[in-house]
């Protein structure tokens, strides 16, 4: 089997788990009921991770083609098929609830995979191909034939039921194969629905009604949601995909759905993004303000809220499980070969022991912009969380750690997290009125005067004429174009407008994207579409316009972006769909509508 590329896959989210549909028709990703479950078809990362192909027999032959797109405003999938005998269309989703509208999306979803085959033109012969292999492979299920059609398969905890209408359907030893022909106007459905052994047995649902509904929800929510800025349906299909990435039970955003889709091919930057991290949390809180509603913001500042919990002496973790859970220890797949042989294959991830000083500025400033809904005086566990924000930063700045990018070699005083510890006390400052007794703005205000000097004086590298990315190195960080977006300085000054300057010709490409650093092979999306903010609150708006249109055109077919863009071949890199990706988007493109807005 050839390794699809990461842009050949298309998402599909229930608001619990998310799957990967390549555009060859095989699902070769799925973790039900929760995105950071053990998968069930894993062939993403192995050739014997499992499966689900749908697709005519003789695919890829002379004269075949596929088109696919998302109907509007949802993540359900169409692929459709052209052969040299005919047309034909599999319209894929993960299902929501019957009856799910608006904000209950994903709340109560019952794990089922929905695939709905449509006969456009002539005749086609299709083939089926079912090979579950739940935990990332371990296991080989045993299939049972079902009384009234249908195949269970069944190993350790897992059980899952293929069901295709009247097709007869016979398990094979480790997998289903089947082989049927449909006609224009012919309307085949079938599913994949999850259960557990010891728990929740599987739903049975017709798949067509289904999928009937299921669009009907993903168009409900998106009715609530209104944009009015410049490239709308670029926004609200980063939305989309955004809403796609929320765990609908806590409002937890993850940072994508997948693990171990690699950085560099062959390379070992490779980790499990299926968490949510505070690190991006300000971010996220400014692209869902202005592409989606306050009950989505307000939702996702409740979830850190609760997961934080009484700040102590602690750092705060920069990433929690999707219900808050803190303890996402790490470990590796050794019997997983990675996509593309790119190992080690990780579950779970370490970062969450690191200590990164910019966490409490991101909680910091989405309590600045909630501010207006969490009430002029703030109730006892909100006031407790930023108090204690605050104090533990005033204790700890000066201290080295990790960074944003959560290097895990030794721990430097990199400056984008001393800028997030002075937004985070000026921060502290503005909701003083709004915390009690303890309140201390004039301390407060001292201590965020202080790192900003500090800022200003050992970030700043006169050889270089730049900020770079950590005191008292020569070494160029496009994190410092986060510097005007956190308003720590002007795009205007000399300093930041010098910084812009050198990092566009260091580290910017000939493709417009943008690298994080000078020895980093990719460009990296939000990086690139922070520098279009830069330009625009530079007042180079046409500049920015155009390097807007350029980094928009790295996303795949159906408008999905990965992390990073690998600078010479053009292809993503990383996991994906990546939330902080389509984040940038959002926010580029409502900087390029108001300027001065954020």
């Amino acid at each position: 089997m050839q390794q699809l590329r990461i842009s050949d896959y298309g998402y599909l989210s229930d608001a619990r788990s998310g799957a990967l549909v390549g555009i060859d028709g095989s699902v070769d990703w799925w973790c039900p009921p929760r995105f950071d479950g053990p998968s069930v078809f894993g062939r993403l990362l192995d050739p014997n991770g499992g499966h689900f192909r749908l697709a005519p027999v003789g695919a890829g032959d002379p004269g075949y083609r596929v088109e696919r797109a998302y109907r509007p405003d949802t993540l359900v999938l169409r692929t459709v098929h052209h052969t040299p005998y005919g047309s034909v269309a599999v319209t894929d989703a993960l299902a929501a609830e019957i009856g799910a509208r608006a904000h209950d999306l994903g709340k109560n979803s019952p794990a089922v995979l929905i695939r709905v085959v449509e006969g456009l033109s002539g005749r086609v012969r299709m083939a089926l191909d079912f090979a579950p292999r739940p935990e990332y492979g371990l296991l080989t299920p045993y299939l049972h034939e079902q009384p009234g059609g249908g195949v269970l398969a069944g190993a350790g905890p897992t059980v899952l039921v293929l069901r295709a209408g009247d097709l007869p359907l016979r398990a094979g030893r480790d997998r289903v194969t089947h082989e049927f022909e449909i006609s224009a106007g012919q309307v085949v459905g079938m599913d994949v629905a999850f259960g557990q052994t010891y728990g929740t047995p599987p739903v049975r649902l017709d798949p067509v009604a289904a999928l009937a509904e299921t669009t009907r929800a993903w168009e409900a929510f998106r009715e609530t949601h209104g944009y009015s800025g410049r490239y709308p349906e670029l926004v609200r299909h980063s939305a989309t995909v955004l809403a796609g990435l929320t765990y609908a039970r806590s409002g937890a955003v993850i940072a994508a759905p997948t693990t171990s889709l690699p950085e560099r091919i062959g390379g070992d930057r490779n980790y499990d993004y299926r968490y949510s991290w505070l690190r991006d949390f300000s971010l996220t809180m400014r692209a869902l303000w202005v592409a989606a509603c306050p009950d989505e913001t307000s939702r996702l500042f409740a979830w850190v809220a609760r997961s934080i919990g009484r700040v102590g002496d602690e750092p705060v973790p920069v990433l929690f499980g999707v219900e808050g859970e803190r303890d996402v220890s790490e470990h590796h797949c050794h019997h997983v070969r990675g996509y593309l042989d790119s190992r080690p294959v990780r579950i779970g991830n370490d970062a969450w022991r690191q200590r990164q000083l910019d966490v409490p500025g991101e909680v910091m400033s989405a309590v600045w912009r909630l501010r207006d809904y969490l009430g002029g005086s703030f109730e006892e566990e909100l006031r407790e969380m930023v108090l204690g924000l605050t104090e533990q930063v005033a204790s700890t700045w000066h201290l080295p750690d990790r960074g944003m990018w959560e290097t895990r070699e030794e721990e430097r005083h990199y400056l984008s997290s001393k800028v997030s510890c002075w937004l985070a006390m000026d921060r502290a400052v503005g909701l003083a009125d709004r915390l009690g007794d303890r309140a201390d703005p004039r301390r407060w205000a001292g201590v965020r005067d202080e790192i900003r000097a500090a800022v200003l004086r050992e970030g700043w590298n006169d050889r270089i004429g730049a900020f770079t990315g950590a005191f008292g190195s020569p070494e160029l960080d496009a994190s410092v174009l986060a510097l005007p977006v956190a308003h720590f300085l002007p795009a205007t000054d000399p300093r930041m407008r010098s910084t812009i300057a050198v990092v566009e010709r260091e580290l910017g490409t000939d493709n417009g994207l943008v690298r994080r650093w000078a020895t980093d092979p990719a460009g990296f999306l939000l990086c690139s579409f922070w520098l279009v903010e830069c330009l625009v609150m530079a007042g180079e708006p046409r500049r920015a316009e155009e390097l807007f249109e350029r980094v928009v055109g790295n996303a795949n077919d159906v408008g999905l972006f990965s992390e990073q863009i690998d600078l010479t071949s053009g292809a993503q890199l990383g996991n994906t769909p990546q939330a902080l990706s389509h984040i940038g988007l959002i926010n580029a493109a409502w900087r390029l509508t108001e300027p001065e807005s954020f």
